[in-house]
Order: structure tokens, then sequence, then C-alpha cells
């Protein structure tokens, strides 16, 4: 039987507004089951600690449990692909840092476009990196250590948690801007590279504070500058590199993504209970031992720093002509 057009598209409307109610009532439930957050970096880092911090209040809020899956390989490429290809429906989320924005130029074929296809939800924490030296670099100062590297180019070796990681582009940052010779050494992770440098194998690193300011204040390393803009909490009286190097700024960010499309219902849900996260007394504290600072905002906030950031560290990995691994 042919239907009438007029009916024909009675019909299409009727369908596409049942389609639209059932869309929002799902978002409106969110969540009904529990939701995936990828850590695309293996346990135990400071990405995983912020992740299951994030994770158990989320769970707590929601009455849901958000389950951290840590998706390690590929330089965090491989756990991005997990999320870039699950569906759009808020039940797959990614743990997002600075190495997101890092890849963006790093890599020169990747099968997804992390801008394009990944939402921004909310930001997290900010972690200031640390420019520590083992106690045989004659140097007690940012300035001094310049001067003594200037003296001694291509002899001090400077360590990192991988190449591309937050440590290993802080330091090429930090040779751009000072045009000292430092030689990279990368490792796979950041605790190999603080055992050689307490064993003096290494005589610089820029290490995120998490796990690493207590050999500062145990004088095993000796902290010359923070990276971030402001002193960090957890060494206050540790100066910043813009002190001595105007302009310079370099942290660890931490914040969550989801797969483009998600519903914008869902999305603003996720941010505003993550934003009270970032408010809660208990949750402020976790945050500051991990010697971060909270990124309070909207996605579009967030997703402003991630623009920002891949504009930054693209210029970064041109100057420095790094390749991946």
């Amino acid at each position: 039987m042919k239907l009438p057009r007029r009916r024909c598209l009675q019909l299409a409307l009727a369908t596409a507004a049942l389609s639209l109610i059932s869309h929002s009532a799902s978002a409106l439930d969110y969540p009904t089951r529990p939701v995936r957050v990828i850590v695309p970096v293996a346990a135990g880092g400071g990405a995983d600690i912020v992740a299951r911090l994030t994770g158990q209040w989320l769970s707590e809020r929601f009455g849901q449990q958000f389950i951290v899956e840590n998706r390690p390989g590929g330089g965090t490429n491989i756990g991005t692909e997990v999320v870039v290809h699950a569906p759009a429906d808020g039940y797959t989320l990614l743990l997002v840092n600075l190495t997101h924005a890092i890849n963006a130029t790093l890599y020169e074929k990747l099968s997804h476009n992390f801008i394009r296809d990944i939402a921004p939800v909310a930001g997290i924490v900010g972690v200031s990196n640390v420019v520590e030296i083992h106690p045989s670099v004659p140097a007690k100062t940012l300035p001094e250590f310049i001067a003594y590297a200037k003296a001694n180019p291509g002899k001090i070796n400077m360590g990192s948690a991988g190449n591309g990681s937050s440590s290993h582009m802080a330091g090429e940052l930090f040779k751009m801007m000072t045009s000292v010779n430092l030689v990279h050494v990368p490792y796979r992770g950041q605790g190999p590279a603080m055992t050689d440098l307490l064993g003096g194998q290494l005589q610089v690193i820029f290490a995120t504070t998490p796990g690493t300011t207590e050999y500062v204040r145990i004088g095993r390393l000796h902290a010359l500058a923070v990276t971030t803009a402001q002193r960090a909490e957890a060494l206050p009286d540790v100066p910043t590199v813009a002190d001595f190097v105007p302009g310079y700024e370099s942290s660890q960010w931490y914040g969550v993504g989801a797969p483009k499309g998600t519903p914008t219902e869902i999305v603003d849900r996720l941010n505003q209970e993550i934003n009270a996260a970032l408010v809660d007394s208990r949750m402020k504290l976790r945050f500051a031992d991990l010697g971060g600072t909270v990124l309070p905002g909207s996605p579009s906030d967030f997703g402003k720093l991630i623009a920002e950031e891949t504009e930054k560290w693209g210029k970064v990995v041109k100057f420095a002509g790094i390749k991946a691994d």
C-alpha cells in the first residue's frame, strides 16, 4: 500500500521526534550502567592517580561505577584510539593529558585528529615539573646551572620519561629559550630516569612533582626551579624558571575527554560534577599532595587549553626536530 506523501512526512517527523525524546531521556538518566575511563598510560603514574581519584568521586556522585582501565602503548595513542572509536554515549571516557597535545605534531601519521575526534569535557589538575640536578653539578641556582651548561656544551645528560613526554618537552623548551646544549637521554618512564639521576649517570631532569619532591626534601637532589608560571605548593621555596627565563612555562595537565558527538547534556553533567570535585576541600587537598593546581572551567575552557598547548608544543617539536620512537 502506498501512503500519501503528507502521511509519509508526518511519520518521518514523528519518528525523528521520538528519537530526539529517547536521546534526551537517555542523557537525563545517565549513567544507567558502569562507565569506562581509559587511561592511555601504565598504572601507577600521575595520570593513573588522577584518573582513580576522579573516578572514585564520580562513582560516588552518580551512583554508578566509573572504572579506570589502563591501556598503555604507542605514546598514549593505543588507549586514545579506543575512545575515538567508542560509541559517543558517555560510557567511554578518556583521561587526557599534555602528551595528547604533543602527539599532534610528534607523530607524522596518526589515524585520528585529537582536536577533531575527542570532545573536551573538563580540566582537572595541572602539575609542575621541577628542574632537579645531581649534587655533583656545581650549581646552586638556575642562572649558575645555565652558565655551567654553556661552559660545558654537550657534556650534561638530561634524562626524561620518554621521547615526547612532559619532562622531555619541558627540557627542550628550556634548551630552546636559553640556547644551552643538553644531551637528551630518554627512558621508559620517569622512575628509571630518576634512578640514574640519583646514581649520577644523569645530571639533570625536568621531573613531574609527584614522586620526586621527597628526594629534594632529604637532600639527595637539588631543585633549581619549577616550570609553572607560579611557585608550586609542594615546593614553596623553589623559584620558577620564568624568574630567570622570562616567558618560560611548562606543566603537565590532566582532564577528561569523550568521543566527539557525545550528547551535550552528558558532557555538561560530567563537567558539573568534576568541577564540584575541584572545590571540595578533601579533593583539593589530595590534588595538592600531588603538587597539583586544580583547573576548573567549562568544556570550552578545556578545549581552549588543548588547542593552545597543541600549537605551543608543536613549535617546540619542530624547532628541536623531535621524531616519534
